[in-house]
């Protein structure tokens, strides 16, 4: 059946004839060749998501609008910045106060707020934004990044990334409400103090340690009224989305609590108290940092730098006056990190409760792992040992890099690749001290550090074979 001849011209118009036909079946696509790639390969997404948000955040930071003094930043400085922020570490190479305007402040601690809220939360949001739909695989990896339970069915992982950001503007929202007035009692601007509470929130809660004061938090340093929001917000942060949301459902009904969180929280606890325990032991009667203070005082350092070491980044102390005891402890503290799906680093504490109970269970003759009623299955171990292998390699890797680049000892340069794996932030200042290639390597040693971990794990945990066979056995000799 033939047009009408008043149609004629539309139909040779149309989508399939023209330059404007050749670009919409292009646009089209593209779509289809990005959709695929989100659903075949998530975690493969999900490095190229990170990557592309930071080069656009180190491009905006190097023009001469970011910075004080309106002249372009060195892309190395830039570059460094924008990994630190999207990664949530908080290493710095020039002063956050000093060196770049409010609008490079700005840009700083969306960076922030945009790497908290984790990569594979990231790639998902990517991934609806491209193909509105998650697809199969992205919603697994979702699911397996919060760490959902299996009852969860696939439709709610849509629901479930909009009450994680939902859950980060909520909780920064309160600690801005917190720390603004304190700032205003101390004398500063209705603006000033606004920006520096929102500031700080964010950086808190992110586990970023970013200070917007040129003395960081040394005037604060017994104040309370700062001091607790901010290692509240750090604390929350590290526990991870998985473990909020269950206490937020269950509250103070520990029964109904997921193993993930019980491991969670009961290792988290164990390493604040003994890292404040051996942090206030290791630096009782230091002079160069809280020996001269009184016992007051004190506790309230050792606890903060338990909190911060572990992924917050804050210091009330300089990090090069510390004694070697602390720095071997502030190592370990940093290398562990916070929980799973959290804005924390580090190979997780649940990766720490995994392995001591897989040594006990060996110890004990056991051939399951067991923990409160529950038994972790072989294949959580080897994700383990997986993550603790990368993490060490990576960090040795490094610090041989930095050794070689800058000549500094092994203990500075140990504490700083540690400090970027595990996104903590805390520096002896040697981040600044290094030239471009070392700066580098600390850039790769950051994004590393924050994706590298996590998609291992979500591929790991993805990946399964379904074998037809199985070789003959033989152990080996071990030990």
């Amino acid at each position: 059946m033939g047009f009408p001849p008043f149609f004629e011209p539309a139909r040779r118009s149309g989508a399939g004839s023209g330059a404007s036909g050749k670009w919409r079946a292009r646009v089209a696509q593209w779509r289809t060749l990005i959709a695929d790639f989100t659903v075949r390969s998530p975690a493969r997404l999900a490095l190229f998501a990170f990557t592309l948000v930071i080069a656009l955040f180190a491009s905006v930071l190097s023009l001469p609008v970011a910075s004080v003094t309106n002249e372009p930043t060195p892309f190395v400085d830039a570059l460094f910045t924008a990994v630190s922020a999207v990664c949530v570490t908080g290493l710095t190479v020039v002063s956050t106060a000093t060196h770049w305007s409010f609008f490079g402040q700005l840009v700083m601690i969306i960076a922030v707020f945009v790497g908290g809220l984790g990569i594979l939360t990231l790639a998902s949001v990517l991934s609806l934004a491209v193909s509105k739909r998650l697809g199969v695989r992205g919603k697994l990896m979702a699911q397996n990044s919060m760490n959902t339970s299996a009852a969860s069915t696939l439709g709610e992982v849509g629901s479930l990334l909009r009450i994680v950001i939902t859950t980060s503007v909520a909780i920064e929202s309160v600690l801005a409400l917190m720390l603004i007035p304190r700032f205003l009692i101390l004398g500063e601007p209705l603006s000033e103090a606004i920006w520096h509470g929102v500031f700080y929130s964010i950086s808190s809660f992110n586990n970023a340690g970013f200070t917007p004061h040129s003395d960081g938090l040394v005037p604060y340093e017994t104040d309370l009224w700062i001091l607790v929001p901010l290692m509240l917000g750090v604390f929350l942060g590290s526990l991870g989305f998985p473990v909020l949301m269950v206490l937020l459902a269950h509250r103070y009904n520990a029964r109904k609590w997921s193993l993930h969180a019980k491991l969670t929280l009961l290792v988290t606890s164990i390493l604040l108290v003994g890292g404040s325990l051996f942090w206030a032991v290791a630096e009782w009667s230091n002079p160069d940092t809280i020996g001269s203070m009184n016992p007051g005082d004190k506790i309230i350092h050792s606890v903060f730098a338990s909190v911060m070491t572990r992924s917050g980044g804050f210091n009330l102390v300089d990090q090069s006056q510390i004694n070697e005891v602390t720095m071997l402890l502030s190592n370990a503290l940093m290398f562990a990190g916070g929980g799973s799906a959290s804005t924390a680093g580090g190979i997780k504490v649940t990766t720490i409760a995994v392995m001591f109970l897989a040594i006990f269970a060996e110890a004990r003759g056991d051939t399951d792992v067991r923990a409160f009623g529950r038994r972790i299955p072989e294949g959580t171990m080897r994700v383990a040992i997986s993550v603790i292998v990368l993490g060490a390699t990576l960090v040795m890797l490094a610090t041989a890099a930095l050794l070689a680049i800058s000549g500094t000892s092994l203990s500075r340069a140990l504490f700083e690749s540690i400090s970027a794996f595990a996104t903590v932030g805390l520096s002896t200042n040697l981040s600044a001290e290094l030239p471009p290639a070392g700066k580098y390597v600390l850039s790769a040693l950051m994004f590393a550090g924050r994706i590298g971990t996590i998609t291992l794990a979500s591929a790991l945990t993805l990946r399964q074979r379904n074998q037809l066979y199985h070789f003959p056995e033989e152990r080996p000799i071990i030990g």
